[in-house]
């Protein structure tokens, strides 16, 4: 939920920003662009709505987003830097202390119901506007069951040759109704130009021309379209005023655009009337509930006046001044495109990961997982083969918990803060609940025991920057780091998938970093649970706790059976606070037995 709520405010902030550098951009360099451009640059608005949707996380755009977003935003995580220890994972393997899983409870400042009353609150003003989008469709609706075909020959030819002029090749169906004052244009599919009952008798053919020629170029420029992503974005950002006030610009910038694109086509003694008969179609205020979707020539006496101005002032644009709009475009094409693969990265930091799934077989483990939300996945290298239960669930990135410090005592022994055969720390003397805790430590211990002070003082003794660098190397999950150094792990900034769990397992075991040998199989006589005559057992829980709450449970390893290697990954999610990581243990040993596995 909140996830999402980041995601909108982001967008927001930055659609609120971009509208802001347009209106400045009109402002200072008002007479280097043509009036088109004017309307056109209008379009980047769309480029960070849309980027929401492409897949940045590809592009490797650097920690310092994560930084960024660390210190902008309130992101619930950030919570983190304020602990209390309270709870503690009772073993279900009493033959092995690696099924221990101390946990660290995290309190979150905001609690779950202020982000859904906000959720809410914008899923109803979403619902109400798409409510005014579905009323302002009907009532186009209802314009075209009443509307009639227009039989005027002359008024059908002077349709005809007006399409000719614009440049317009599709058939437009020319309709009258009472329902409207104004003529307006509607449809994309199927394009219509409706006017008034009576405009046959009201308007002259030449001063009807100008009518024509203004709704064709509506089409030609599909502005119809437009309007449509107007309402989108009308939609989304109903309780932004800066949107609301762009809209109501860019339907201003829209007419005075197809305004310029008609007096392209006539004489200079066409300016005026075609000026008239505008004024004529002044302040029709029946129309305005149609104005997003279906554009027309009228207005109120505020835009037309502006219309007026405009006309009056009317030259043809120069090739310098097109060339100057071409470049201001670019330029603003280019800093739209740099800032939204970096807004999408801030809104949805890297929470899934893009698997393909081509050598993945999805299987229904249900039954192993009663009352719990979980994810299972098995992976073969001798066929390089993965056997996946819950596929979304398996590529959401989510905290690692305690499973990091296999790779946090990595970092420290390939660091030279501890080594294989030194690797001892002394107890500060802090009571910790765990009695476990309250004594020094070597690495294997620290790991059997999940001693958390242990590999905070490692992490703190290799430094942030290093820390990044190892992440960044064996591309471990969302690599961020931008949480509290202390607890960066714990339900905080850095996330895995259960896929990249297992895919890193592999790669550890194989030693794909290049890392030394001695270093890997220290971590890994650490990981040791269980050896039987068929194979070991080698894993690490992890139990993330959430005010009191064990809301996330981990269990990952390999299981090592002669020139046979099972890599797993397993976690379960559990908002009663069953979600623990000895849990996980137990449903991972129970899947590997009944696979003939372990």
């Amino acid at each position: 939920m909140d996830t999402m709520l980041l995601r909108i405010l982001v967008s927001t902030i930055v659609v609120s920003l971009l509208i802001f550098l347009i209106l400045l951009i009109k402002k200072l360099l008002n007479h280097h662009m043509t009036v088109k451009t004017h309307y056109h640059i209008w379009y980047f608005l769309c480029i960070p709505i849309l980027a929401s949707f492409l897949p940045w996380n590809y592009f490797r755009l650097g920690e310092g987003i994560h930084y960024f977003e660390s210190f902008l935003f309130f992101h619930k995580d950030m919570a983190l830097k304020s602990e209390r220890i309270n709870g503690v994972d009772t073993s279900q393997a009493p033959n092995s202390d690696l099924l221990h899983d101390f946990t660290v409870s995290v309190n979150k400042s905001t609690p779950d119901f202020v982000y859904h009353t906000f959720f809410t609150v914008w899923v109803i003003g979403v619902v109400l506007m798409v409510g005014a989008a579905v009323y302002s469709s009907y009532q186009i609706h209802q314009i075209k069951k009443s509307a009639a075909a227009v039989h005027n020959e002359k008024l059908n030819d002077l349709l005809e040759a007006c399409k000719e002029m614009v440049g317009v090749k599709r058939n437009i169906r020319l309709r009258e109704t009472s329902l409207i004052t104004s003529p307006i244009t509607f449809g994309i599919f199927q394009p219509y130009i409706f006017i008034p009952s009576k405009t046959q008798e009201a308007f002259s053919l030449d001063e009807l021309k100008y009518v024509f020629l203004h709704e064709l170029h509506h089409h030609k420029s599909k502005d119809l379209f437009v309007n449509y992503a107007m309402w989108i974005v009308h939609i989304l950002y109903w309780f932004n005023p800066f949107v609301w006030y762009a809209l109501k610009r860019i339907r201003m910038d829209r007419e005075l655009a197809c305004d310029a694109s008609v007096l392209i086509l006539l004489d200079e003694s066409g300016y005026t009337e075609y000026g008239y008969t505008i004024i004529r179609f002044a302040d029709k205020k029946y129309d305005r509930p149609f104005e997003q979707i279906a554009p027309g020539i009228g207005g109120t006496k505020k835009q037309i006046k502006q219309r007026i101005q405009c006309i009056a002032s009317y030259s043809s644009d120069s090739l310098l001044l097109k060339w100057k709009s071409k470049v201001i475009c670019a330029v603003l094409g280019i800093v739209v495109l740099f800032l939204a693969p970096i807004t999408t990265v801030i809104a949805s930091p890297n929470n899934v990961y893009q698997f393909s799934g081509k050598n993945a077989a999805y299987e229904d483990l249900s039954s192993y997982f009663k009352g719990y939300k979980g994810s299972f996945v098995l992976y073969d290298p001798s066929n390089n083969h993965y056997q996946i239960y819950n596929r979304e669930m398996s590529e959401q990135r989510i905290s690692p918990d305690s499973t990091y410090k296999i790779y946090s005592a990595l970092f420290a022994l390939e660091s030279n803060v501890i080594s294989p055969h030194n690797n001892k720390q002394v107890w500060g003397g802090r009571i910790y609940p765990f009695p476990e805790w309250n004594q020094n430590q070597n690495l294997a211990t620290a790991l059997s025991r999940s001693v958390n002070w242990y590999f905070q003082n490692t992490d703190r003794e290799v430094g942030r920057k290093p820390l990044q660098d190892y992440f960044h190397k064996i591309k471990y999950g969302n690599e961020d780091l931008s949480g509290d150094l202390d607890s960066y792990w714990m339900e905080s900034s850095l996330k895995i998938s259960p896929i990249e769990q297992v895919q890193l397992l592999y790669q550890f075991e194989e030693n794909q970093w290049g890392f030394k040998a001695e270093n890997i199989k220290a971590v890994k006589k650490a990981l040791l649970i269980d050896e039987q005559k068929n194979g070991r057992l080698y894993g690490k829980t992890g139990t993330g706790m959430v005010n009191g709450k064990n809301v996330n449970g981990w269990f990952i390893g390999f299981v090592d059976k002669g020139d046979d290697r099972f890599y797993f990954a397993i976690n379960i999610q559990n908002k009663d606070g069953q979600a623990q990581g000895s849990k996980a243990a137990e449903i991972a040993k129970q899947i590997l037995h009944h696979k003939k596995i372990y």
